[in-house]
């Protein structure tokens, strides 16, 4: 499932992502998820039937993808934290695949007599940042960047990706990325791959850089450039969704006819605060108020990250429905089509 070419009569395919895992984990497990050193991934381990709850309530919800909890997960991180040895600490991301294919299996069964077999959700694979397994903060300002090589990188990020392409993943996620050596190192190993595609996703510090402080549109377009042919998106998550219209905003504006597609997932636009946890709920927009606007500005990957529920995908995906009906109506009795330059 990717988004199709615009064709002048129908609206481009929107795909609409899952949510927070954590958060709608949070749900089921009732356990404090936020600090573990492996985050949402120690339950791979220890909760494996929560772990396939929580992926299904994203598809009833009505995502058209699902993406592997293995944001945090690593062999050297499961081998530290959970006392296994490396050969099931692979094996555990292997199952990360198994948990969500069969969460995959379940809905299916339970929807057989409304889904057609062009509209199976996609089970895509999470690629965290090399920061996050170092549990100091670092993958929110990619300072790690600075005293970490680029092979270290390379030879931690292998085995994840290949636990994840051995169990079947459909797509990778290359996401929070909060640095240009990172980014570009990925999109190169990603060759070592040849028949898997993925999107990557930066993590932004504000509304024109990411996290380590190069400028998130200079960077995007350098690493579309390095691999288009695997890349299927490029764009952000986990950040403010009051940051991403600025982001993006004019990214296309030198390829009008060969645009890059958009991914963008944020998180709620809460705070983290370290002692007390995510805090400021209250003075955050909802994210459904912005998807219309980023799908003009050429998005065609959208979700949520943190502190997203289930609930707030089932929005997303009404505003992606409200959206194609405008551009549907603009095109036919106006003649137009919002920001016709970015579609994909």
């Amino acid at each position: 499932m990717s988004p199709g070419s615009d064709n002048g009569l129908e609206p481009p395919q929107i795909v609409v992502l899952d949510g927070g895992f954590s958060t709608q984990l949070s749900c089921h497990v009732g356990h404090v998820i936020d600090g573990d050193p492996l985050w949402s991934a120690r339950f791979l381990h220890t909760h494996p039937e929560e772990v396939v709850n929580t992926h299904i309530d994203f598809l009833r919800a009505g995502a058209h993808l699902i993406i592997t909890n293995t944001y945090q997960a690593s062999v050297d991180g499961f081998v530290k934290h959970l006392d296994v040895t490396p050969e099931q600490a692979y094996q555990l991301i292997k199952r990360a695949v198994e948990l969500a294919k069969k969460a995959r299996e379940s809905y299916l069964e339970e929807y057989k007599d409304y889904i057609q077999n062009d509209h199976v959700p996609l089970v895509v694979g999470s690629v965290g940042p090399y920061g996050a397994h170092l549990h100091d903060g670092s993958e929110y300002d990619g300072s790690y960047a600075d005293t970490t090589s680029v092979q270290t990188m390379r030879e931690w990020h292998r085995p994840r990706i290949q636990g994840l392409v051995e169990g079947g993943v459909d797509l990778l996620a290359l996401e929070t990325i909060p640095c240009q050596e990172e980014a570009e190192m990925l999109c190169d190993l990603l060759r070592e791959f040849p028949g898997v595609k993925a999107w990557l996703a930066f993590s932004c510090k504000d509304n024109q850089s990411i996290a380590h402080g190069e400028c998130f549109q200079k960077v995007a377009k350098k690493c579309w450039e390095l691999n288009p042919e695997q890349l299927v998106a490029v764009g952000v998550n986990c950040c403010a969704p009051s940051s991403v219209s600025d982001l993006l905003r004019g990214i296309n504006d030198d390829r009008p006819h060969d645009p890059m597609p958009l991914v963008v997932y944020p998180n709620s636009g809460e705070k983290y605060n370290p002692q007390i946890g995510w805090i400021d709920r209250d003075k955050c927009e909802p994210v459904e108020v912005y998807i219309q606007e980023w799908l003009d500005l050429g998005v065609r990957y959208v979700g949520g990250c943190c502190r997203t529920y289930a609930t707030d995908v089932s929005r997303i995906r009404n505003q992606v429905h409200c959206w194609r009906d405008r551009w549907r109506f603009q095109h036919k009795y106006q003649g137009s089509v919002p920001n016709q330059s970015s579609h994909s």
